[in-house]
């Protein structure tokens, strides 16, 4: 039986056809840790794991990718407050969150990084971005430059002029 997935760009179901015959790859957003797990935390755990599950029924091979943001704003003044380093406030609400998981009984991901594995390499595409003129430095952050990438919002399918109307 064919699976048909809503396509946000067509805005209609269409069949899911894998770019590999063989194998699917499945990566989620995962939570970033620094307080209890809410409803917004559990939503997509559960929805994916009920689409893996599904794709998996079809596909001999699913790999299934979530991660998790250890090191972010808030977690530093989380850390801050509780006067403990930010991986300890990372690490507690990362049991927290694998717990509250298990309870609902969604299955932990094939592979789930963490962002602070990944550093050197969020460095290196900032880098890129800013030396391609694809983001800009301002108040000690590093911005997008919308402006330098034409198809900017079409997902969405709002202009500019939209998006620019919410922005703070």
């Amino acid at each position: 039986m064919p699976l048909f997935i809503y396509d946000s760009f067509s805005r209609r179901k269409q069949p899911f056809r894998p770019q590999h015959p063989d194998r699917v790859g499945v990566y989620v957003c995962g939570p970033t840790v620094y307080d209890e797990p809410h409803i917004g935390n559990a939503r997509p755990a559960v929805v994916f794991d009920v689409l893996v599950r599904l794709l998996r029924r079809s596909w001999p091979k699913v790999t299934y990718v979530r991660n998790i943001t250890d090191v972010d704003d808030k977690i530093l003044a989380a850390a801050n407050t509780a006067g403990v380093p930010a991986q300890a406030v990372a690490e507690k609400y990362i049991r927290v969150y694998h717990d509250d998981m298990q309870a609902l009984g969604v299955a932990r991901p094939d592979i789930e990084p963490r962002v602070t594995g990944s550093m050197e390499a969020i460095a290196a595409m900032i880098a890129r971005l800013l030396a391609t003129g694809n983001a800009y430095q301002a108040e000690g952050h590093v911005l997008f430059h919308v402006p330098s990438w034409k198809p900017y919002g079409e997902l969405s399918r709002r202009g500019r002029d939209a998006m620019l109307a919410g922005a703070r």
